[in-house]
């Protein structure tokens, strides 16, 4: 019994090792490329000898752990670095996967950490000529500088009609994550056209290479163009509304009436000072010893409110006020109308795109080499784990074993820190950081991204402006939904309007007018005030 429950033991132990070596083979041969950096890098990848990238690599850990990468060492170079693989890469068929890590340890102000997947030599450049000229098939990575913030994805296609590579971006992609944590980029290329972006493990983006809605230029022109050769009719009218020809200036319109008259009821207060002036010369002002009169003039003393109107509702000459007037009509303007000879907005016919193509799948290029091509305003740039890989399940495998622990031990550090610097308040507005960022991803507010990531920017340099900035973020949020739900609803006009309703109307918008010139002279005075503030008083009484 027990020697065969001895040859049964051995039995499972081969097949273990047996199914160790084949899942191991399968893997292995699921992986393309792989590069670590354990070792280092000289010899292996050519530094570009262009005269301007200046920056220098080095072969360093990453902060806190043993585990070696590629570093970008000084602030505000250049650099170009890049790796011949052993193998091309094929991505016309199955999945490929591009992945790898960057840590920016002191921080993202301005700078690209992104990759160059670049096309076979036969294309036309040199390892140790390599800079950003040179031809690539994909770029793919973090970019963030003033307004960019985002995970390029760029295909560069080569057109099958005019023979010529043009570079397709994709649309609305994620945002560089706002920390010195190390983060594992992802872009899995399906068969079925689709393309994912992953940060961290977490599906960012999916887009299709053939949707015209994910790429910019799509990569299959349209099928119809507007015709260059049509021009817009000589009469052709594109006014909705137009004045009514038939409405008359009614005879009571006096549109000289001023806007504003004296007000004949108000009266002087009593004990205003008519002959004291609102300001006198600085009894306690001495003329300066130095004072030449021949070279700087008769001098004359500053003045100072006078103290005698201090009790007083006001001294100078008194004006009476000013008062809206009830004639005031302003410039009569007839009602507009439904115009009969309305067309609509021209806009030239379309016709068929001699540049239109129609496409089953993308025309990649093969990927020959991985270049690191960038300009940078910081260092502590460390790149790792570069990966190109047949499997998504490799992929994920590798952000386990190689990515994941470095991650938590980071996170759990800076944690520690921000708690100690501020009793977890950072803590806070990290969470608060990383929401309005997922916010300014959302698709709708596209428009309003380079404002909001600004505001971010801003707020994360002054940690004391996080409420402020969240209340802006959501201002701009509920604003554009507004605009979405309301925004294209407009109340219709009559089509013709009597004469008493157009007087009322055009009064109304005149009176609306006058407000918004009476808020501006309130401004003005306002203003004036703070420099004369007892003398602008007594003047409006």
């Amino acid at each position: 019994m027990e020697e065969s429950k001895r040859k049964i033991g051995a039995q499972y132990a081969l097949m273990l090792l047996a199914c160790c070596f084949f899942s191991q083979l399968y893997a292995s041969s699921d992986v393309k490329f792989y590069e670590s950096f354990d070792e280092a890098f000289d010899g292996r990848w050519i530094v570009s000898e262009k005269e301007e990238y200046s920056g220098v690599w080095k072969h360093a850990k990453s902060e806190g752990h043993d585990d070696y990468g590629l570093l970008v060492s000084e602030k505000a170079r250049k650099y170009a670095i890049v790796k011949e693989l052993d193998n091309v890469v094929d991505l016309k068929d199955g999945t490929v996967v591009l992945q790898y890590e960057v840590r920016l340890q002191d921080g993202h102000e301005c700078g690209g950490a992104y990759l160059k997947y670049l096309r076979p030599q036969e294309a036309g450049w040199t390892a140790k000529g390599f800079d950003n000229e040179s031809p690539y098939t994909i770029m793919f990575g973090p970019d963030k500088c003033g307004s960019t913030n985002k995970v390029h994805f760029i295909l560069k296609h080569k057109n099958p009609k005019s023979g010529e590579y043009v570079e397709h971006h994709l649309k609305f992609p994620p945002s560089v994550p706002a920390d010195k944590l190390t983060h594992v980029y992802t872009a899995v290329l399906k068969p079925n056209n689709d393309v994912l972006i992953l940060v961290d493990g977490e599906e960012k983006k999916k887009a299709n290479f053939l949707s015209s809605d994910d790429f910019e230029p799509p990569l299959i022109p349209a099928e119809t163009i507007p015709d260059p050769e049509d021009k817009k009719p000589e009469d052709w009218d594109e006014r909705a509304k137009i004045p009514d020809p038939d409405a008359k200036k009614p005879d009571d319109w006096d549109e000289d009436a001023p806007m504003e008259i004296e007000d004949e009821e108000a009266e002087k207060p009593e004990g205003w000072l008519d002959d004291e002036p609102e300001e006198v010369d600085d009894p306690e002002a001495t003329k300066p010893e130095d004072w030449d009169d021949e070279e700087d003039g008769e001098w004359e003393a500053p003045k100072i409110d006078n103290p005698k109107c201090e009790a007083a509702p006001g001294c100078g000459e008194w004006k009476r006020p000013m008062k809206r007037n009830p004639a005031y009509k302003g410039k009569w303007h007839a009602p507009l109308i439904d115009n009969p000879n309305y067309k609509g907005i021209w806009k030239p016919r379309d016709i068929s795109n001699p540049d239109h193509f129609e496409l089953d799948k993308p025309n990649f290029e093969p990927i020959a080499a991985i270049g690191i091509e960038i300009w940078t305003m910081q260092d502590g740039m460390l790149f790792d784990n570069i990966l190109i890989a047949s499997d998504e399940k490799v992929a994920e495998s590798y952000r386990k074993t190689a990515w994941k622990p470095k991650f938590d031990v980071e996170k759990e550090k800076q944690k520690a820190v921000e708690e100690a610097e501020s009793g977890g308040l950072k803590g806070y507005q990290k969470v608060v950081f990383d929401l309005l960022y997922k916010v300014a991803d959302i698709p709708f507010l596209s428009k309003h991204k380079v404002k909001v990531m600004e505001l971010l920017e801003k707020a994360e340099k002054q940690p004391n402006l996080t409420v402020g900035v969240l209340v802006s973020v959501v201002v701009v949020v509920f604003s554009v939904l507004l605009k979405l739900i309301f925004g294209g609803k407009k109340q219709q006009q009559p089509a013709r309007a009597s004469a008493e309703t157009v007087t009322e109307k055009t009064d109304g918008a005149e009176t609306s007018t006058s407000n918004s010139q009476a808020t501006e002279e309130k401004e003005e005075q306002s203003e004036d005030a703070a420099a004369a503030p007892r003398r602008r008083t007594r003047r409006d009484n």
